[in-house]
């Protein structure tokens, strides 16, 4: 039993992690082995995230005021939360795989940019490309028109270029 001290110091650190995160994703664990914990824990640190097992009254109180109280009714059970810090999506892709892998892990939905998620919401973020991806296709994009621009720029020295070497070998060819 935790007494009012440690409650508080609990709620103060679910606020301050609520405060740092892009994203909130919660999932229900009933079942789910000490050890599959573990794993799902790794595997979020890696993308800058982490899962946080909350007393659901604690978490309530947390959010008590805040745009993220619209997710207090989906704290029910034994609820878990992702804080996603980095990459939203890598963070969504490895719960939502987790969720898959473990039949005792269901996605309950989630938070970001003041509006609530689904579960479905949870999955498509998941199917985006990474942050890295994202960010190539953007100077992919950016850097097209110039480089066409270069081709048209130097075809027009290749093509004079081209010209007088046919003229240079007709010539050679006629004095020949």
């Amino acid at each position: 039993m935790l007494d009012r001290n440690a409650k508080n110091a609990w709620r103060e650190d679910l606020t301050q992690s609520f405060d740092k995160a892009q994203a909130v994703f919660l999932a229900r664990y009933s079942g789910m082995t000490v050890e599959d914990l573990t794993v799902l824990r790794r595997d979020l640190r890696t993308h800058n995230a982490k899962f946080e097992v909350v007393k659901n009254t604690i978490a309530k109180k947390a959010i008590e005021g805040r745009a993220e109280a619209a997710i207090g009714d989906m704290l029910k059970g034994q609820t878990g939360v992702v804080f996603a810090f980095g990459d939203v999506a890598a963070a969504a892709k490895t719960l939502s795989e987790a969720a898959k892998k473990y039949e005792k892990l269901n996605l309950v939905g989630g938070f970001m940019e003041n509006a609530t998620l689904d579960a479905k919401a949870v999955d498509k973020l998941a199917s985006l490309p990474s942050r890295e991806v994202l960010l190539s296709k953007i100077v992919g994009s950016l850097i097209a028109p110039h480089r066409s621009m270069l081709g048209v720029l130097q075809g027009v020295p290749r093509a004079m270029v081209s010209v007088l070497n046919q003229i240079k070998e007709k010539m050679s060819e006629e004095n020949a």
